[in-house]
Order: C-alpha cells, then sequence, then structure tokens
C-alpha cells in the first residue's frame, strides 16, 4: 500500500506549532509518542485561548453575559462530540477528566446490585486504568474477575470471549485498540456476544479514538470512554458515553455542585443526566479545546488519514522485522500505527535515549500494562506510535536511528 495522493501530510504538520521546534542543540524533533499523548493543532490552541480572552466564566450558573455564553460554547461542545461519536442524543454524553475517570465512574456505578460471585471480564492486554478499577469493586464486593487471553499475534479470538461469558458475567470491559500491540479489537462482535448474554459491555476507546472511525451506535456496546489528549485535544479532559437508558438508571458518583436539583440537611434530590455525573466546576476549557480539536479532524478525508497511518505502519513494520534479534509485540493484519518492540539483550529505556538523544521522541517501560509485558515474558518494551502528521522521512529517520542504537548498544 502507497500512501494516498490526495492525503499533504506537510499541510497537515503545519498546523502543529510544536513540531516545527528542535531538540538537544538543533535536532528537528521527530515526534512519536502519539500513544501516550498527541500534539494539538493551533486551532485548539487559538479555541482555548479564546475562551479565556474573550469568555471566561463558570457555566449553568451566572446571570450575565459571559456565563450565558460559556454555558453556550459547554454545551456546543458537547453536541460537537456527540454528533463525532454516533450518540443518539447529547444528553448522552457525559464530561469527565479522562479515560480512568470514565472507566472509574463506571466502576463505582455499574456494579451497585451485583452479587457475591458475579463476575467481571476484562482481557489481557487491558491498560491498568481498565484493571484497577474494576479489581476495585470486585475486592469491596467479592465479585470475581475473569481475565481473557491475548494470542500469541496480539489478538483475541472471539470464540475466547464467548467461551468466558456466563450467566454471572454482569460486566466485559475491553479496550477497543491495544496501546501496545496496536491491535483493534473487534467491538461489535463482542458486542454482541455481551448483549446476547444480558452483559454490559464497556469500551476503552482511549488509543482508538485518534486512528478509528468511532461509532457507538455500529459498536453496539453500552458504554465508550476516551480522553481528549489523545484526540488533539486538551488534556485534563475525557468523555463517557453511555446509552441513555442505561446511563439514565446509574446513580451518582460525586456529589456537589450542578449534579443536584434539590439539597436539605434531610435528603437531596439529584439532576438530571449528563449533569448528575458532572460535580463542580467543569473542565470548560477543556470541551472547548476538544470540540475544536474535532472540527479540525473533521475536515481532513477520514479514509485517507487511516490509510496514510496504515502506510507508515507497514513501511516501518517491514523495515523493523528484517533487523536481528528485534520481535514485534503484536502482528495483527488488523492494528493501527503502534509498534512495540524489544531488542534481544537490549532495554528498552537505553534504546529511548539513545533515540531522545538523536531527536527522536518514543516510549519505553510497561506503557501501564504489566499484566501484559508478563504475559509476553517481559519487564518492559520500547514504543514508536504514529499519527496523521507523522511522515515517511519520520519513519525512515527512526528506523536508521533505531539501527545506530543497537549498534552502540552491542
Amino acid at each position: 500500500m502507497t500512501t494516498t495522493s490526495t492525503y499533504d501530510v506537510h499541510t497537515v504538520r503545519a498546523a502543529f506549532p510544536i513540531l516545527q521546534r528542535t531538540v538537544h542543540g538543533g535536532k528537528p524533533l521527530v515526534y512519536l509518542d502519539h500513544a501516550a499523548t498527541a500534539q494539538k493543532p493551533q486551532a485548539v490552541l487559538d479555541a482555548i485561548g479564546h475562551y479565556y480572552r474573550t469568555t471566561n466564566s463558570n457555566v449553568h450558573r451566572g446571570a450575565h453575559a459571559l456565563s450565558a455564553e460559556a454555558t453556550a460554547a459547554f454545551e456546543d461542545a458537547r453536541a460537537v462530540i456527540a454528533g463525532y461519536v454516533g450518540a443518539a442524543r447529547n444528553e448522552e454524553i457525559v464530561f469527565t477528566s479522562g479515560t480512568t475517570d470514565g472507566l472509574n465512574l463506571l466502576a463505582a456505578t455499574v456494579l451497585t446490585s451485583a452479587q457475591p460471585g458475579d463476575e467481571i471480564l476484562l482481557t489481557e492486554m487491558e491498560h491498568h486504568a481498565n484493571i484497577v478499577p474494576w479489581q476495585m469493586v470486585a475486592q469491596q464486593r467479592g465479585l470475581a474477575i475473569r481475565v481473557v487471553p491475548v494470542r500469541d499475534d496480539g489478538t483475541i479470538s472471539v470464540d475466547d470471549v464467548a467461551s468466558l461469558l456466563t450467566e454471572r458475567t454482569k460486566v466485559f470491559a475491553c479496550a477497543h485498540v491495544s496501546n501496545v500491540l496496536g491491535t483493534i479489537n473487534p467491538i461489535a462482535e463482542w458486542s454482541a456476544l455481551c448483549q446476547a448474554n444480558g452483559t454490559r459491555c464497556i469500551v476503552d476507546g482511549a488509543q482508538a479514538i485518534q486512528h478509528c472511525s468511532v461509532d457507538v451506535q455500529a459498536l453496539g456496546c453500552d458504554a465508550y470512554v476516551f480522553s481528549a489528549h489523545k484526540l488533539f485535544g486538551p488534556t485534563g479532559f475525557g468523555v463517557l458515553w453511555a446509552r441513555y437508558d442505561f446511563l439514565d438508571a446509574l446513580p451518582p458518583y460525586r456529589g456537589g455542585g450542578a449534579m443536584i436539583d434539590r439539597v436539605t440537611f434531610s435528603g437531596t434530590t439529584f439532576n438530571a443526566i449528563p449533569m448528575r455525573f458532572e460535580a463542580g466546576t467543569p473542565h470548560i476549557e477543556g470541551a472547548i479545546g476538544t470540540a475544536a480539536a474535532i472540527r479540525w479532524l473533521q475536515e481532513i478525508d477520514t479514509t485517507e488519514r487511516i490509510a496514510h497511518e496504515d502506510d507508515l505502519l507497514r513501511h516501518t513494520t517491514a523495515a523493523m522485522t528484517a533487523m536481528d534479534g528485534l520481535t514485534i509485540l503484536g502482528t495483527a493484519s488488523h492494528k493501527v500505527g503502534i509498534i512495540s518492540f524489544v531488542v534481544d539483550g537490549i532495554h528498552a529505556s537505553d534504546i529511548g535515549t539513545l533515540l531522545d538523544n538523536m531527536g527522536i521522541a518514543i516510549r519505553a517501560g510497561h506503557h501501564c500494562t504489566q499484566p501484559l509485558h508478563q504475559r509476553f515474558g517481559i519487564d518492559a518494551s520500547a514504543r514508536a506510535s504514529f499519527a496523521l502528521t507523522s511522515t515517511r522521512e519520520e519513519a525512515d529517520m527512526f528506523v536508521e536511528g533505531l539501527a545506530k542504537a543497537i549498534r552502540m548498544l552491542r
């Protein structure tokens, strides 16, 4: 596959001020750590700056022009996000501080009626944010956690998921895309299995939201969570989408202002959704910045940008596969531009350090997936991750730099 001829990556890159900078004494920045956080286009920086320069005010409360303008922008952002993921109505969108917060919210509220011995199903490739909250609830309520294994190629069998669903499985929490393997999981098939079994399917979309076209109706899950900073938006802001009837049946997660209807010392009644889950002053600029990121992204053809990233993945994978002693984790045919790898006799952090000295930013460590690394018999891996701004030239610089680092460390 070759890069789509009409996709102009250099025009796309020009929208990102940070990608124009140099590091370590004038070396051009080659940023290949998008799985950790994506950089921000000028449109997002402008939207956040404009809010603080012209509109800064609390939302939903003030009886003045600034508050009305801030509220309108805040709720417009909810509508933009709802449309982007295919929500049936704006009220299905809950603003959170990120994927981790959204998963904690669900873990704390979905299982209130679960009985000791009921089960939570996870996969072996989950990020810690989709393991630890469920473990905490399981310990509190006497629930069992079962785990779907990962195959050697980084995929998960639909049959394995089906075999572990029982009448006691209340929740199946799974990643849409693995942040280590890059594997794109068959969420629609898994959701159908869960629906037939009476199990809630909750999806961690943190790694998918930047790379895939996400339509929650087509996926068929009950809830989908992601972080704005993976989608070229601000840090500290996230989104929880859930089906209206499912979300409306959940109890509040946190108490405070905005999430109430009426408060007395004898008791409190709670607001309707989504306000019921948005206690306190929200991350207003986060919502506005996320909407700006989505609007900017929607100006780029989705098919072309996905093809561009796929070309980079295949081009780089082919070059790395030829390197002696290097093993790529996750070789699924259906994956995004994430390449995690290990090199015989060399620690991942040493590779990361040498590449950084060359101006190439990658990730090294366990990537908050210790159980997955244990499954492959390793403690850490190095990870390069692409985005729609990445170029063939950067991919080649990475491969050349990696080869040089390996020679230096052997």
